[in-house]
């Protein structure tokens, strides 16, 4: 792994594919946090604790209005996303403009899907 902690692009794959202790994808997870990478850190989040650490961005996302986080947590979680979630970030990404992500949020909450 690099000096950071983070694993370097094939090394994360096969990461990804292992099982992992709980506190190895733990460490690896709080060093994409660390950089801001968060959609990096969700595929080790999940092999945490689902329930855990991924609320916490679930909730960022749908406040920073941030359509592809949502969407890898609520992937993670096992869940799909609400239209009451899609309807709150769609707000979120219009106040920070966000138009794309605004109008997916949109669609995505007028067919009630993830």
């Amino acid at each position: 792994m690099a000096r950071s902690g983070i694993p370097g692009a094939l090394e994360r794959r096969h990461l990804v594919e292992k099982d992992l202790a709980p506190a190895h994808a733990q460490r690896i997870a709080d060093a994409y946090l660390a950089e801001d990478r968060r959609l990096e850190a969700v595929d080790f989040l999940g092999k945490v604790d689902p329930a855990d650490g991924l609320q916490e961005l679930r909730a960022q996302a749908v406040e920073e209005g941030d359509v592809f986080l949502l969407r890898g947590v609520a992937q993670a979680m096992g869940e799909r996303p609400s239209r009451e979630e899609w309807q709150a970030l769609a707000e979120s990404a219009s106040t920070l403009g966000k138009l794309r992500y605004a109008e997916e949020a949109r669609r995505q909450a007028e067919r009630g899907e993830g």
